[in-house]
Protein backbone atom coordinates (compact mmCIF):
# COMPACT_ATOMS: atom_id res chain seq x y z
CA UNK A 1 0.00 0.00 0.00
CA UNK A 2 1.65 3.45 -0.85
CA UNK A 3 -0.14 5.18 1.95
CA UNK A 4 1.52 7.58 4.60
CA UNK A 5 0.07 8.19 7.52
CA UNK A 6 1.61 10.75 10.15
CA UNK A 7 0.77 9.78 13.58
CA UNK A 8 1.77 11.94 16.22
CA UNK A 9 2.77 11.15 19.91
CA UNK A 10 3.26 8.08 18.42
CA UNK A 11 6.27 6.79 21.03
CA UNK A 12 4.06 5.18 23.75
CA UNK A 13 0.59 4.53 24.81
CA UNK A 14 -2.46 5.25 22.46
CA UNK A 15 0.32 6.41 19.66
CA UNK A 16 2.40 3.50 19.96
CA UNK A 17 -0.82 1.47 19.68
CA UNK A 18 -2.17 3.28 16.72
CA UNK A 19 0.94 3.46 14.72
CA UNK A 20 1.03 -0.84 15.28
CA UNK A 21 -2.36 -0.88 14.10
CA UNK A 22 -2.08 0.80 11.27
CA UNK A 23 1.16 -0.93 10.13
CA UNK A 24 -0.70 -3.91 10.40
CA UNK A 25 -3.14 -2.55 7.94
CA UNK A 26 -0.17 -1.70 5.85
CA UNK A 27 0.16 1.46 5.87
CA UNK A 28 3.43 3.36 5.62
CA UNK A 29 4.17 5.66 8.81
CA UNK A 30 6.14 8.94 9.59
CA UNK A 31 6.22 8.98 13.17
CA UNK A 32 6.30 11.80 15.66
CA UNK A 33 7.57 12.02 18.80
CA UNK A 34 8.92 15.11 20.95
CA UNK A 35 10.85 13.95 24.06
CA UNK A 36 11.36 10.11 23.73
CA UNK A 37 13.21 9.20 21.28
CA UNK A 38 13.43 5.76 23.04
CA UNK A 39 10.12 5.12 22.53
CA UNK A 40 9.85 6.21 19.19
CA UNK A 41 12.69 3.80 18.07
CA UNK A 42 11.04 1.24 19.81
CA UNK A 43 7.62 1.76 17.76
CA UNK A 44 10.08 2.35 14.63
CA UNK A 45 11.13 -1.15 14.70
CA UNK A 46 7.96 -2.64 15.78
CA UNK A 47 6.36 -1.43 12.67
CA UNK A 48 9.14 -2.14 10.25
CA UNK A 49 9.06 -5.69 11.48
CA UNK A 50 5.66 -6.23 10.64
CA UNK A 51 6.74 -5.33 7.13
CA UNK A 52 5.87 -1.19 6.48
CA UNK A 53 8.12 1.73 5.88
CA UNK A 54 8.81 3.89 8.76
CA UNK A 55 10.28 7.07 9.63
CA UNK A 56 10.65 9.18 12.66
CA UNK A 57 9.83 13.01 13.10
CA UNK A 58 11.13 15.24 16.03
CA UNK A 59 9.06 18.14 16.71
CA UNK A 60 7.36 20.26 19.20
CA UNK A 61 4.00 20.44 18.45
CA UNK A 62 2.97 23.63 20.38
CA UNK A 63 6.38 25.83 18.12
CA UNK A 64 4.56 26.30 14.96
CA UNK A 65 7.62 27.40 13.11
CA UNK A 66 9.01 23.88 14.00
CA UNK A 67 6.56 21.95 13.41
CA UNK A 68 6.36 23.91 10.01
CA UNK A 69 10.20 23.52 8.59
CA UNK A 70 9.47 19.51 9.77
CA UNK A 71 6.89 18.46 8.50
CA UNK A 72 7.60 20.27 4.93
CA UNK A 73 11.28 18.96 4.89
CA UNK A 74 9.31 15.67 5.17
CA UNK A 75 7.02 16.06 2.71
CA UNK A 76 9.70 16.96 0.36
CA UNK A 77 11.39 13.56 1.01
CA UNK A 78 8.81 11.44 0.73
CA UNK A 79 5.63 13.39 -0.49
CA UNK A 80 2.49 14.08 0.74
CA UNK A 81 0.61 12.25 3.83
CA UNK A 82 -2.35 10.44 2.61
CA UNK A 83 -3.48 10.53 6.66
CA UNK A 84 -2.82 11.77 9.94
CA UNK A 85 -3.98 10.93 13.45
CA UNK A 86 -3.57 13.69 15.87
CA UNK A 87 -2.76 12.14 18.79
CA UNK A 88 -0.01 13.90 20.66
CA UNK A 89 -0.76 16.04 24.06
CA UNK A 90 -0.28 16.97 27.51
CA UNK A 91 -2.14 16.99 30.89
CA UNK A 92 -1.31 19.42 33.53
CA UNK A 93 -4.06 19.22 35.83
CA UNK A 94 -5.11 21.77 38.43
CA UNK A 95 -8.32 22.79 40.20
CA UNK A 96 -9.34 26.13 37.69
CA UNK A 97 -9.14 28.33 40.84
CA UNK A 98 -5.14 27.28 41.70
CA UNK A 99 -4.20 26.83 38.10
CA UNK A 100 -1.01 28.85 36.58
CA UNK A 101 -0.84 29.86 33.64
CA UNK A 102 1.58 28.34 32.26
CA UNK A 103 -0.36 25.23 33.17
CA UNK A 104 -3.51 27.02 31.03
CA UNK A 105 -1.33 28.12 27.96
CA UNK A 106 0.93 24.98 28.10
CA UNK A 107 -2.09 22.24 27.32
CA UNK A 108 -4.17 25.12 25.08
CA UNK A 109 -1.29 25.18 22.99
CA UNK A 110 0.09 21.61 22.60
CA UNK A 111 -3.53 20.12 22.83
CA UNK A 112 -5.41 22.42 20.64
CA UNK A 113 -2.73 24.64 18.71
CA UNK A 114 -0.54 21.93 17.93
CA UNK A 115 -3.78 20.51 16.09
CA UNK A 116 -3.74 23.22 13.81
CA UNK A 117 0.33 23.17 13.64
CA UNK A 118 0.54 20.44 12.26
CA UNK A 119 -2.45 20.91 10.14
CA UNK A 120 -1.91 23.91 8.32
CA UNK A 121 1.02 23.19 6.78
CA UNK A 122 0.02 19.62 5.40
CA UNK A 123 -3.73 20.40 4.15
CA UNK A 124 -2.95 21.84 0.69
CA UNK A 125 -0.86 19.29 -0.24
CA UNK A 126 -3.27 16.48 0.64
CA UNK A 127 -5.98 17.80 -1.36
CA UNK A 128 -3.63 18.72 -4.34
CA UNK A 129 -3.06 15.01 -4.35
CA UNK A 130 -6.54 14.31 -5.15
CA UNK A 131 -6.38 11.04 -3.76
CA UNK A 132 -9.16 11.62 -0.63
CA UNK A 133 -7.43 10.66 2.58
CA UNK A 134 -7.99 10.27 6.20
CA UNK A 135 -7.47 12.94 9.32
CA UNK A 136 -8.37 11.61 12.75
CA UNK A 137 -7.66 13.88 15.99
CA UNK A 138 -7.72 12.16 19.55
CA UNK A 139 -10.21 14.16 21.67
CA UNK A 140 -11.38 13.04 25.10
CA UNK A 141 -14.58 12.21 26.98
CA UNK A 142 -13.36 15.30 28.99
CA UNK A 143 -14.01 17.27 25.60
CA UNK A 144 -17.12 16.15 25.45
CA UNK A 145 -18.60 16.77 29.25
CA UNK A 146 -15.86 18.43 30.95
CA UNK A 147 -13.78 16.81 33.82
CA UNK A 148 -13.10 18.25 37.42
CA UNK A 149 -9.88 19.49 37.94
CA UNK A 150 -9.55 19.32 33.73
CA UNK A 151 -10.56 22.54 32.63
CA UNK A 152 -7.19 22.83 30.22
CA UNK A 153 -7.59 19.93 29.18
CA UNK A 154 -11.41 19.76 28.84
CA UNK A 155 -11.24 23.33 26.70
CA UNK A 156 -8.71 22.03 24.34
CA UNK A 157 -10.16 18.39 23.79
CA UNK A 158 -13.41 20.42 22.66
CA UNK A 159 -11.68 22.19 21.00
CA UNK A 160 -10.76 19.71 18.63
CA UNK A 161 -14.15 18.16 18.47
CA UNK A 162 -15.41 21.78 16.86
CA UNK A 163 -12.26 22.19 14.75
CA UNK A 164 -12.68 18.24 13.35
CA UNK A 165 -16.48 19.46 12.42
CA UNK A 166 -15.51 22.22 10.81
CA UNK A 167 -12.98 21.19 9.09
CA UNK A 168 -14.88 18.28 8.17
CA UNK A 169 -16.90 20.22 6.18
CA UNK A 170 -14.48 22.31 4.02
CA UNK A 171 -12.53 19.32 2.88
CA UNK A 172 -15.18 16.58 2.38
CA UNK A 173 -15.74 17.17 -1.64
CA UNK A 174 -12.54 16.65 -1.90
CA UNK A 175 -12.82 13.08 -0.46
CA UNK A 176 -10.92 13.71 2.80
CA UNK A 177 -12.73 12.64 5.90
CA UNK A 178 -12.01 14.05 9.20
CA UNK A 179 -12.97 12.77 12.55
CA UNK A 180 -13.11 12.74 16.36
CA UNK A 181 -12.10 9.19 18.58
CA UNK A 182 -13.08 10.43 22.16
CA UNK A 183 -11.29 7.94 24.57
CA UNK A 184 -12.78 7.75 27.85
CA UNK A 185 -10.42 6.01 30.70
CA UNK A 186 -7.59 3.90 29.08
CA UNK A 187 -4.87 2.04 30.65
CA UNK A 188 -1.98 4.35 29.90
CA UNK A 189 0.73 6.30 31.80
CA UNK A 190 -1.73 9.93 32.10
CA UNK A 191 -3.57 7.27 33.85
CA UNK A 192 -2.55 5.15 36.07
CA UNK A 193 -2.24 7.18 38.87
CA UNK A 194 -6.05 7.60 39.42
CA UNK A 195 -7.94 5.54 42.00
CA UNK A 196 -8.42 2.74 39.57
CA UNK A 197 -11.11 1.09 41.67
CA UNK A 198 -13.23 3.95 41.97
CA UNK A 199 -13.29 5.12 38.63
CA UNK A 200 -14.50 1.48 37.66
CA UNK A 201 -17.33 1.65 39.48
CA UNK A 202 -18.68 4.98 37.45
CA UNK A 203 -18.14 2.96 33.78
CA UNK A 204 -20.98 0.65 32.90
CA UNK A 205 -18.66 -1.73 31.17
CA UNK A 206 -16.54 -2.69 34.83
CA UNK A 207 -13.13 -1.73 33.54
CA UNK A 208 -10.61 0.43 32.34
CA UNK A 209 -10.59 0.41 28.02
CA UNK A 210 -7.13 -1.16 26.51
CA UNK A 211 -5.33 1.24 24.40
CA UNK A 212 -5.61 -1.73 21.31
CA UNK A 213 -9.41 -1.08 21.63
CA UNK A 214 -8.57 2.75 21.14
CA UNK A 215 -6.23 1.95 18.10
CA UNK A 216 -9.23 -0.49 16.52
CA UNK A 217 -11.60 2.96 16.32
CA UNK A 218 -8.51 4.62 14.87
CA UNK A 219 -8.16 2.26 11.81
CA UNK A 220 -11.08 1.49 10.99
CA UNK A 221 -11.78 5.31 10.73
CA UNK A 222 -8.29 4.97 8.61
CA UNK A 223 -9.93 2.41 6.34
CA UNK A 224 -11.26 2.77 2.90
CA UNK A 225 -14.57 1.22 4.34
CA UNK A 226 -14.56 4.48 6.14
CA UNK A 227 -14.94 6.61 3.29
CA UNK A 228 -18.34 7.84 3.58
CA UNK A 229 -17.93 8.29 7.09
CA UNK A 230 -16.94 12.00 8.29
CA UNK A 231 -17.76 14.93 10.83
CA UNK A 232 -18.43 12.36 13.37
CA UNK A 233 -17.28 11.81 17.43
CA UNK A 234 -16.53 8.07 17.65
CA UNK A 235 -16.66 7.79 21.60
CA UNK A 236 -14.64 4.62 23.20
CA UNK A 237 -15.48 4.87 26.91
CA UNK A 238 -17.42 1.86 27.86
CA UNK A 239 -20.61 3.35 28.64
CA UNK A 240 -19.20 6.09 30.41
CA UNK A 241 -21.35 8.87 28.37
Amino acid sequence: MDKHILVTGASRGIGQAIAQRLARDGFNLALHYHRDQAGALTTLEAVQQIGVTGRILCFDQSNRLQCREVLEADMANHGPYWGVVLNGGIAQDNAFPAMLDEEWDAVIQTNLGGAYNVLRPIIMDMIAERRGGRIVALSSVSGMVGTRGQTNYSAAKAGIIGLVKALALEVAKRGITVNCVAPGLIDTDMTRHLPTKELQAMIPMQRIGKVAEVAAAVAFLCSEEAGYITRQVLSVNGGLI
